[in-house]
């Protein structure tokens, strides 16, 4: 049989099995020998030990699409980042590294700004200049109202969507609302595990949808871009792509250099200044780092 993984804990793995719910298995030895680890998200075949109890053994791994380490997670369609509009105010340069880390992994990005209902216009047109006009699918709604909680919906059909974001911005409220017509049985996950000795939280994924999974990923409440280097980082920002190859020098890292064609649209507000600001932060930053 195979399932999807949606919840890992204390070496169990929670499989889910269209059609047939949730199975509690655990790992065969081999994968710790051959030094792989069973994420969530991952697409496995088991062994059935017990259709009564819903028991059974992972016996393999299928190839995966993709794979996060912080937080450990694999097969991603697509990230929904959520900031609030309001309350708080989007801390811009949290927001950009959230967007870096996946272009870093090509996971396309739909950018979710929550709280419509205390925002004003200006709020939304200033948000859709800096981040439409990079290319960035945005959305806005009130989780709290559930307002054009509809649209979201078909962002996340037939998809597996890793949600990211700050504490604070609504992301638990907009789950909620997304959870309303739940069809996966979760009861056999509440029963095995809910037996009070695990108060961490782990990743776990949620389907909204017959075909649509929704992953809680509480890694991602911040993060650090510091795993690669700083001549990369330009690849990182799609709305410099445009002039990839049109700067003075080869290579140009759109810094310090003279003639630099991101520069140049910069100053014609072709691209906006908080991302090109976030750009600096992030490139001083990786510029800086202690090598080891």
């Amino acid at each position: 049989m195979q399932g999807k993984i949606v919840k890992g804990i204390a070496g169990f793995y929670y499989v889910h099995i269209a059609g047939f719910g949730i199975y509690e298995c655990k790992a065969k030895g081999i994968f710790r020998k051959e030094g792989k680890k069973p994420l969530v998200g991952d697409n496995v075949e088991i062994d059935l030990l017990s259709e009564e109890d819903k028991e059974g053994n992972i016996r393999a791994i299928l190839p995966r699409k993709n794979e996060l380490i912080r937080p450990a997670v694999a097969n991603v369609d697509q990230a929904l980042v959520v900031f609030a509009m309001q309350r708080p105010k989007p801390h811009f340069n949290l927001l950009d590294r959230f967007l870096v880390m996946m272009e870093r992994k090509d996971i396309p990005v739909i950018l979710c700004f929550n709280k419509r209902d205390i925002a004003t216009e200006d709020d939304m047109n200033s948000l859709r200049k800096i981040y439409q006009s990079s290319g960035y699918q945005v959305i806005f709604i009130s989780a709290r109202m559930e307002e054009c909680i509809d649209e979201i919906r078909k962002t996340l059909k037939g998809k597996t969507t890793t949600v990211a974001g700050p504490s604070g911005v609504g992301k638990s409220s907009l789950i909620n609302c997304l959870q309303k017509n739940i069809r996966m049985e979760t009861g056999d996950i509440s029963r095995k595990i809910d037996r009070g000795k695990h108060t961490t939280r782990h990743s776990e994924l949620i389907a909204v949808d017959e075909d649509a999974y929704i992953m809680d990923t509480p890694g991602f409440s911040s993060l650090y871009v510091n795993d690669f280097r700083k001549e990369e980082l330009k690849y990182c920002f799609p709305e410099f792509a445009a002039y990839e190859g049109k700067c003075k020098f080869n290579g140009c890292d759109h810094v310090h250099e003279p003639d630099c064609a991101v520069k140049a649209a910069l100053s014609e507000e072709k691209i906006h200044m908080v991302r090109y600001q976030s750009y600096l932060e992030l490139y001083k930053e990786l510029k800086d780092k202690r090598r080891f």
